[in-house]
């Protein structure tokens, strides 16, 4: 498993992962976009703060795309099913 060292958002961390370098790339961006905006618009707030708003943030960009997921395979097995009905009225 590789090991990276990155500066994310003023702090120096060291860990291990299987994600590629281009994901850990992209989500260490993710966050510093993220903490930024949310900076910005809540200049007076602590960096904790910050961070535990963000942390809502990602928790409620993650359930959202778990309903979306559930959404999608909830149609899938309909549309299965629909064709495993269609294959048996033709036999």
């Amino acid at each position: 498993m590789p090991e990276y060292s990155k500066k994310i958002l003023g702090l120096d961390l060291t860990f291990k992962t299987d994600a590629s370098p281009e994901r850990v790339n992209q989500a260490s961006k993710l966050l510093e976009e993220r903490f930024a905006e949310l900076e910005e618009r809540g200049s007076a707030l602590s960096k904790e703060r910050i961070l535990v708003f963000l942390l809502l943030s990602l928790a409620d960009d993650y359930l959202q795309s778990e309903q979306k997921l559930d959404d999608f395979q909830h149609k899938a097995n309909k549309l299965l099913e629909k064709i495993d009905q269609l294959e048996t009225k033709s036999d």
